[in-house]
C-alpha cells in the first residue's frame, strides 16, 4: 500500500475531480512514511551473537494497514475478561445505495444515524415481551466498505444471547440458534432511520451538492423518500458463534480493520493494482480485481473517517459508563463463578507488555535483543551499522 501511496499520489490529485481534503492527505502522508526513517526508530542488538536489528517507528494512524496489531491486542486484552459464557449473535444493518451516496457528503451525520437507530431498534425490538422481553448489550463496529473497495456502510453488532429482566434480577436467555426476527429489525430500522434522515434534510443539515443538488428541492426529496420507504431493506443475522472463545478469535480480526490489507493486494505494476475480492454474488468466489492506482486510492480514501469519530461503540448494558458493574452483575444471575472467565487464556495472553521485556534473538534464539540506539525522525543509520547484517523487520 504504501508503495502505490509514494508512486501515484501526485497523480490522484491531479486526475481526481475532487482534491483529496487535508486529512486524506495526511493518510496518505503517514502510509507512506510508516516504519520508514522518515518517522525514526531504534536500533537492538543480540547480546549473544551480535546480530542486529532496526525497528521503524509506526504511523499509528487508524487507516494504516501496518498499524492495527497492538492496537487490536491492547483493545481485545481489555474485551477479554467482559465476554459472557452465553451464545453470541452477529448481526450487520446496512442502508441501500441511494443513502451511501448521500453519507459520501453527509459521513459524519449518516454514520451517526447509522449507529444510533440500529442500537434503538435492537434494544426496542429485545425488549418488547413478543420478541426476547429484556434489555441487551452489544457491542457496534462501523464498516464503510465493500470488497470491492466501493462505498458501502454499515454497522457489526455483536451481541450475547440474552438480556436482563427489567427489574434486573433475572437473565432471560435467548432461544437456542435465534436471535430476533430480521423482518421485523429490518421495517423498524428504516422508520428509525429515515425519520432521521427527514429531519436532517429540514433543519438544514444535509448537504446535496453535484448530482445530489437536486434533492435539495423538498418535493423532489419527498419523492426520493418514498422510494426508499417502499424498498425492502435488509437486516442480516448470521449463525451464532461457536462461544465466547470464537467471539475474541473473530474480533481479532474484524473490529480493527482498514478497507484494505496489504495481504489482499495481488501485485502493482505499470500503475494497475490487481488485489483479491469475494464475490457474495456469485457464491463468495474469490476473484481478483483489476485498478487503475488512481482508482484506487480514489476508493481508498473514500473509506477516511471524519476526524475523532468513533467506529467501535458499546450500548445497552455493555455501555461505556455502566460496562464493568453490569458485567458483574451478568454473571452473577449467570452463576458464573468469580475466576471461571472462559477467556482468561486469551487474556492473559495478550495483556503482556513487551516493552518492558527485552525480546529474544531471532537468529540464535538464546541471547536477548537489547536497545543500543534511538534514531530521530529522518535520520539516516550509521555507516557502521550498513555493513553489518541488518534487519529491518
Amino acid at each position: 500500500m504504501a508503495d502505490i501511496v509514494r508512486a501515484h499520489e501526485a497523480d490522484l490529485v491531479c486526475a481526481s475531480d475532487r482534491t483529496p481534503s487535508l486529512l486524506e492527505r495526511r493518510v496518505l502522508r503517514d502510509i507512506a512514511r510508516c516504519r520508514t526513517a522518515a518517522l525514526g526508530g531504534h536500533v537492538e542488538k543480540c547480546d549473544r551473537c551480535s546480530h542486529i536489528r532496526v525497528s521503524y517507528n509506526s504511523c499509528r494512524n487508524r487507516h494504516c494497514p501496518k498499524c492495527q496489531g497492538s492496537a487490536r491486542e491492547k483493545w481485545l486484552s481489555e474485551r477479554a475478561g467482559e465476554l459472557l459464557p452465553v451464545q453470541y449473535f452477529h448481526v450487520v444493518f446496512t442502508i441501500p445505495h441511494e443513502v451511501a451516496a448521500i453519507s459520501l457528503q453527509n459521513r459524519k451525520a449518516i454514520y451517526s444515524i447509522l449507529f444510533e437507530t440500529s442500537a434503538k431498534t435492537v434494544r426496542q425490538v429485545a425488549a418488547d415481551p413478543r420478541h426476547l422481553g429484556a434489555e441487551v448489550g452489544f457491542l457496534s463496529v462501523l464498516h464503510t466498505w465493500g470488497q470491492n473497495l466501493e462505498h458501502h456502510p454499515h454497522v457489526h453488532l455483536i451481541v450475547p444471547g440474552g438480556g436482563l429482566s427489567k427489574d434486573r434480577d433475572t437473565w432471560i436467555p435467548a432461544r437456542d440458534g435465534f436471535f430476533l426476527s430480521v423482518k421485523v429489525l429490518a421495517r423498524l430500522f428504516r422508520g428509525k432511520f429515515l425519520a432521521a434522515l427527514k429531519r436532517l434534510h429540514r433543519t438544514g443539515k444535509l448537504h446535496l451538492g453535484g448530482d445530489l443538488a437536486s434533492l435539495e428541492n423538498p418535493e423532489k426529496f419527498r419523492e426520493f423518500m418514498m422510494s426508499l420507504y417502499e424498498k425492502e431493506w435488509f437486516v442480516y443475522s448470521k449463525p451464532p458463534f461457536g462461544g465466547p472463545e470464537h467471539v475474541l478469535k473473530y474480533l481479532s480480526r474484524y473490529t480493527h480493520r482498514v478497507a484494505i490489507s496489504n495481504s489482499r493486494i495481488v501485485s502493482f505494476e505499470d500503475g494497475e493494482v490487481s488485489f483479491l475480492w469475494k464475490d457474495y454474488a456469485h457464491g463468495c468466489k474469490r476473484r481478483i480485481m483489476t485498478l487503475s492506482a488512481v482508482e484506487f486510492l480514489r476508493r481508498f480514501l473514500t473509506h477516511v473517517l471524519p476526524p475523532g469519530f468513533v467506529r467501535i461503540r458499546h450500548y445497552g448494558f455493555l455501555s461505556n459508563r455502566h460496562r464493568s458493574g453490569m458485567i458483574e452483575l451478568c454473571r452473577k444471575l449467570l452463576d458464573v463463578k468469580e475466576g471461571s472467565s472462559p477467556t482468561k487464556s486469551a487474556e492473559s495472553s495478550t495483556s503482556t507488555d513487551r516493552a518492558e521485556v527485552d525480546p529474544p534473538c531471532p537468529v540464535c534464539k538464546s541471547g536477548r535483543m537489547l536497545l543500543v540506539m534511538t534514531l530521530a525522525e529522518g535520520e539516516e543509520l550509521p555507516e557502521h551499522l550498513h555493513v553489518a547484517r541488518v534487519d529491518t523487520s
